[in-house]
């Protein structure tokens, strides 16, 4: 299961300023908080939280249980009710309906396929208000085939440290992230590795509207910079608003 074996670290070491950007992005187009509002792939919390303490009526939805644990971690420092709810985004039918879903930091990418795609954008149209939006954002074709292969990232402190190593994958547009994390175990004297392959896939912009239109949403945006921009050619990430 994705990060079930160094979901803490990851959890720590990610860049908190990106859910501050989510944050913002969600406000700009959901202004009625009131709303029930439904964050797919939600990890550890973080961005629920921050919405949850902003007014909105937020449930947290992930695969794993360990990142939900964190999150209910989160939710209680926070002091804040949270809602979280564990299962796979391609069988939502055991949910209520939302006004909002929101499915972030290019979550979706994991989806193996186009049908794995397609069938979670049909299931979120299915839980979806009739006048609600989906909000999510993916990594661009730039993003997997230009700027990750051959891309590494280190990082060390006084007892742990992460190596991230990134390469083209076997099939288009997608790329494998070797992740490995060292943590020093005073009992042993010396660090514990864990490490985890995570694949990742996209498609062109064009892939993702065919899908969008036949799951049923017939209004589709996109933008970059998390809805401060038009997408060019070197956009990396790409973001959504879509309506049915």
């Amino acid at each position: 299961m994705i990060y079930q074996t160094f979901a803490k670290l990851y959890d720590e070491l990610f860049d908190s300023e990106l859910y501050l950007e989510w944050r913002t992005f969600v406000e700009q187009q959901v202004p009625d908080k009131q709303q029930p509002l439904l964050e797919l792939a939600c990890g550890a919390g973080r961005l629920a939280v921050l919405l949850a303490q902003d007014g909105y009526d937020v449930t947290g939805f992930d695969l794993s249980d360990e990142m939900l644990s964190l999150a209910d971690q989160h939710a209680r420092e926070a002091d804040i009710a949270l809602p979280l709810i564990e299962g796979n985004m391609l069988d939502l039918s055991d949910l209520q309906r939302y006004h909002t879903v929101t499915c972030f930091a290019d979550s979706l990418c994991y989806l193996p396929d186009e049908e794995s795609l397609l069938k979670t954008f049909e299931q979120v149209a299915r839980h979806l208000d009739d006048d609600g939006q989906f909000l999510f954002d993916v990594i661009s074709p730039y993003q997997t085939d230009t700027v990750y292969p051959g891309y590494m990232y280190n990082y060390r402190d006084t007892d742990r440290a992460f190596m991230w190593s990134s390469e083209a994958g076997e099939q288009s547009h997608s790329v494998d992230h070797d992740l490995t994390f060292f943590t020093y175990n005073e009992n042993k004297g010396a660090y514990d590795e864990v490490a985890e392959l995570h694949h990742e896939r996209t498609y062109e912009l064009a892939t993702y509207q065919r899908l969008l239109k036949s799951a049923g949403f017939k209004q589709v945006k996109v933008s970059a910079d998390f809805g401060k921009t038009n997408i060019k050619s070197d956009t990396t990430r790409w973001f959504f608003v879509c309506g049915k």
